[in-house]
């Protein structure tokens, strides 16, 4: 049983937005709070917001926030009689969980046991077995042989996935279609396990098609007993990562639904669970079988929270107290629908790369009735390589699926980030898409319908390009204010006009792997955008904080437009887009040279190197593997030719942009 006595003092032993939102609770309750911070987080929102900071070591998650010698003395130090691990870094760390209690502070989580017995997915799963709960047909054995996991995948039948027995989030997890593409998922999978988890065990299950996945919240408090709290639908999913989620599911028909709470409440009961858990399934049309249990918070559990409208982490905290559960089962309802979109700071046109820098600005939608969002960050702040780039949960509550779909889109759209490249027009496109509108979509929607949801290739709209071209026009407008323009100066005219009459000027900006060109005419009138229908008027007024009154012909609308050098982060009401404006004078390559380099995504450290100077590649071949932010991403050959040189190893870490190997393409594919 975990250790559970009253406390006055809670240490929250994480960062961003879990540690803001932890806190958020303990302040209300009357506990005093500790945050810690790396030295990446020095000047961080969670570190403002605690009653008391403590310093951990350096900024690698290995040396900080994953050292639970370094967590246990900083509690020590503050005096707190707690720790709440949040989720992620050592919230499933049974070996923590122990030392805490060896040290007499509270673990504000399940018995180490119980983290045990479902922090192995192999493990989880036999007990399941044991315990009536239905499962995925997989091998979930003890020998780890290449050729021991290959006969199974035989014997299961491909396609299969590929898991890692420890953690979860999409770390080690990997999609086989065939016998083939086996040997380099098993080789990925264990190098991703063993960093995120430091367990390269795993696991091959069936892997069933177009499925939807199911969680159910559950709780349980040291007099043993245990409730769930609803399901969430976490359908929308990209690389096994929850993208958007719901609650409650719109098409679990009533009799499944009562059966999978069951389940899911049996799961927690077979080993003694104490807390907040979430069992997780995956359904098609007929059936559920278990996959996990998550001994710990989710990031999505403000969707239950919505709907039921009570507050999961003050449950957390008052079972660590050794209290009953407030609520027995019966006495759980809830109300409507909620929905959760998770902001992240990545590049959805460049394969959802990571984005770092600082965020120059940042506008979160306002809490009001039915919208809530929760974050670690503001403008002025540093998104780095070292963490997770999740920046903020916008969740919204509505009286039905509609109505909440809805206010997520509205919500969406006045969620305003510039700085750093954001996934928010991803989000919206999402939460436009028929199916989801429709609830029918499955696991597989967003890699079917990539292209469509990031635009990648698509035309852009004329609208947006005479707002792209507005902002031009108004950045160039800018003087400092010491030297105004003199209104009787033809140097100082900004019209166009010569001599000779007006002028045409083409810009052009460059969408993914795409160039659109906005032609602007200048006259005595002013500047002019021509598109489909003709010459328009164009005029750009500026209202502040990156907004701009564009004028076009006799409309009117308010972009936002915030600038990085010649990238333009665009936000108009048909969503948003990364542009970058090409400079004819600058001498910038539109993309030919580009394919013929292997550079960093992002930074990161290179963890393999899979050919050698001289050796001929095929297009698409795997080249160099680049670990960031916990996640492998791997550099691949852009057409087929010859690897010229490298200019990285193995270990090597290494900024985004930096050029890892030089590729000379066959003259066939240049």
């Amino acid at each position: 049983m975990a250790l559970a006595r009253p406390f006055d003092t809670l240490l929250v032993a994480n960062r961003g937005e879990i540690a803001c939102r932890v806190i958020r609770t303990a302040r209300r309750m009357g506990l005093t709070t500790v945050a810690v911070f790396s030295e990446a987080d020095r000047d961080a929102l969670h570190v403002a917001e605690a009653d008391v900071a403590v310093a951990i070591g350096p900024a690698p998650a290995r040396e900080s926030y994953l050292d639970g010698e370094k967590i246990l003395a900083a509690a020590r130090r503050a005096g707190a009689g707690a720790i709440h691990p949040g989720y992620g870094f050592l919230s499933e760390n049974a070996d923590f969980a122990e030392a805490c209690a060896a040290a007499g502070v509270v673990f504000v989580g399940p018995p180490a046991a119980a983290m045990r017995a479902m922090g192995s997915k192999a493990a989880a799963k036999a007990l399941m077995a044991r315990s009536g709960v239905p499962l995925v047909p997989g091998y979930h054995g003890d020998d780890q042989d290449d050729a021991a996991l290959a006969a199974a995948a035989e014997t299961i039948g491909y396609p299969v996935l590929v898991k890692a027995s420890a953690g979860g989030g999409g770390k080690g997890m990997r999609a086989v279609a065939a016998a083939a593409d086996l040997a380099e998922a098993l080789a990925g999978a264990r190098r991703e396990a063993r960093s995120a988890f430091g367990d390269d065990r795993l696991l091959i299950e069936k892997l069933v098609e177009r499925p939807r996945h199911i969680e159910v919240q559950v709780f349980g408090d040291t007099q043993g007993a245990v409730v769930s709290l609803f399901e969430r639908e976490c359908t929308l999913q990209r690389r096994h990562q929850k993208v958007i989620e719901e609650a409650p599911s719109a098409t679990l028909p009533e009799e499944r639904r009562t059966a999978i709470a069951a389940a899911a409440r049996a799961a927690a009961a077979a080993v003694g669970y104490v807390g907040a858990g979430t069992v997780e399934f995956i359904a098609d049309e007929t059936a559920f079988y278990f996959i996990e249990m998550n001994t710990r918070l989710q990031v999505e559990h403000p969707v239950t929270e919505m709907i039921t409208g009570l507050d999961l982490v003050e449950w957390q905290i008052r079972v660590a107290r050794g209290e009953p559960l407030p609520l027995a089962q019966h006495e759980i309802t809830a109300t409507g629908h909620a929905f959760e979109a998770r902001v992240y700071a990545e590049d959805a046109g460049r394969g959802f790369l990571p984005s770092t820098g600082t965020i120059r600005h940042w506008r979160a939608p306002a809490a009001a009735d039915g919208v809530r969002v929760d974050t670690g960050f503001r403008a002025g702040d540093t998104v780095t390589p070292y963490y997770d780039p999740m920046l903020a949960k916008l969740i919204v509550h509505g009286a039905d699926r509609a109505a909440a779909l809805d206010r997520l889109a509205a919500a969406l759209g006045r969620f305003e980030v510039a700085g750093v490249t954001t996934n928010l027009g991803f989000l919206q496109a999402l939460a436009a898409h028929p199916d989801v509108r429709a609830g029918t979509m499955d696991t597989g929607l967003i890699e079917r319908d990539l292209d469509r949801l990031v635009g990648a290739g698509g035309a852009l709209a004329p609208a947006d390009l005479a707002a792209a071209a507005a902002a031009v026009l108004a950045r160039e407008a800018e003087r400092p204010a010491a030297a105004p323009a003199d209104p009787w100066s033809p140097w100082d005219a900004g019209d166009g006009w010569s001599i000779a009459g007006g002028r045409r000027r083409r810009l052009g900006f460059r969408l993914g792997t795409g160039v659109h060109e906005a032609v602007v005419a200048y006259g005595r009138a002013g500047p002019a955008f021509e598109g489909p229908e003709g010459a328009m008027p164009l005029r750009a007024v500026p209202r502040g904080d990156g907004r701009l009154d564009v004028f076009l012909g006799n409309g009117k609308e308010t972009v936002g437009a915030w600038w990085l050098g010649r990238d333009l982060e665009l936000a108009t009401p048909r969503g948003r887009l990364r542009l970058h404006w090409i400079d004819p004078y600058a001498g910038e390559d539109t993309g030919g040279a580009a394919a013929r380099a292997f550079a960093a995504p992002m930074p990161g450290t290179v963890t393999r190197i899979l050919a050698a100077p001289g050796d001929r590649l095929a297009r698409g071949q795997a080249v160099i593997v680049v670990e960031a932010m916990k996640m492998e991403h791997t550099l691949r050959a852009p057409a087929d030719g010859t690897l010229a040189a490298l200019a990285c190893a193995v270990g090597d870490v290494v900024p985004e942009g930096a050029e890892l190997a030089a590729f000379e393409a066959d003259e066939a594919a240049g």
